[in-house]
């Protein structure tokens, strides 16, 4: 029956995120939930399976499903994309905002909230170029205690030192009894929700930059596309969208173009206007 419980663990996360579980990777499962196991008594997948049949168990589907996320994440992840971020996207959006000096940043699956504290760096590192800026920085993840972890702002020796240097680490937190903290004055850019990247989006058109990385590999074809789409709305006319290395727009949405040579980074571009409408000149 093993098979058939992986098969419906897989099913379930899918309906309660939108997330798919491929048969390769499904592999995933028995480890994701060796934890879970332990702490509720469970000896087996099956076992597992004939409890979620029971609805009193609403509690325990979702361990389940918080369990299989992956809340993978460390500071500046893939440096090279924050250096771009750093000398292309936030200069180009300097220039375009200077007359409201006013930014909104989007972290879509922003895990235990490490993404959004790097781009808080990335502002307190240039003081004077970011003086009376108001910058806006939303964290998002579909994981609840992932979003609990990151509304603590606690993180270990391990986590801390995964993508800082010493200096860094130095600068911006303070070691307390319980881990390591961030400073208020990075924090005070920073607010976190828990959020589906496939629900409609917080703030439509709002955000000037949009990173949503290494989390559409987990939809289905048919997710993936209404992602973009939720994406598309959330992004200004002339924003930006980050997304990983591993991703591509490509067949996916018409709204973002590439961007800067460099893949995982796009540009918001003005939707195409039906054949009738173009004939007529977009009157």
């Amino acid at each position: 029956m093993s098979e058939v419980s992986h098969r419906i663990v897989a099913d379930l996360l899918f309906a309660r995120t939108g997330q798919q579980l491929t048969a390769n990777r499904r592999w995933r499962i028995d480890t994701a939930l060796a934890g879970l196991f332990r702490e509720r008594g469970i000896s087996n997948l099956d076992q597992l399976v004939c409890l979620l049949a029971d609805p009193r168990e609403e509690g325990l589907t979702l361990e389940v499903v918080e369990a299989l996320l992956n809340n993978e994440t460390y500071f500046f992840r893939d440096r090279i994309m924050f250096d771009l971020l750093a000398n292309e996207v936030l200069p180009d959006l300097a220039a375009k905002r200077a007359d409201t000096k006013r930014l909104s940043i989007w972290s879509a699956g922003c895990s235990t909230g490490q993404e959004a504290l790097s781009l808080a760096m990335l502002f307190a590192d240039q003081p004077q170029r970011w003086q009376g800026w108001r910058i806006d920085i939303l964290g998002t993840d579909i994981s609840s205690r992932a979003i609990e972890a990151a509304r603590g702002g606690v993180y270990t020796q391990f986590e801390i030192q995964r993508g800082l240097g010493v200096s860094q680490m130095l600068r911006w937190f303070n070691e307390s009894a319980d881990g390591w903290r961030p400073r208020a004055e990075l924090r005070r850019s920073i607010r976190f929700q828990q959020r589906n990247v496939l629900d409609a989006p917080p703030d439509p058109g709002r955000f000037d930059l949009v990173l949503c990385r290494n989390v559409l590999l987990y939809f289905a074809a048919a997710n993936r596309h209404k992602a973009f789409g939720r994406l598309a709305e959330a992004t200004a006319h002339d924003g930006w969208l980050m997304i990983g290395a591993g991703e591509t727009v490509t067949g996916q949405s018409e709204a973002f173009a590439p961007a800067c040579n460099t893949s995982g980074l796009y540009k918001r571009v003005a939707p195409l206007l039906p054949p009738s409408l173009r004939a007529a000149g977009g009157r």
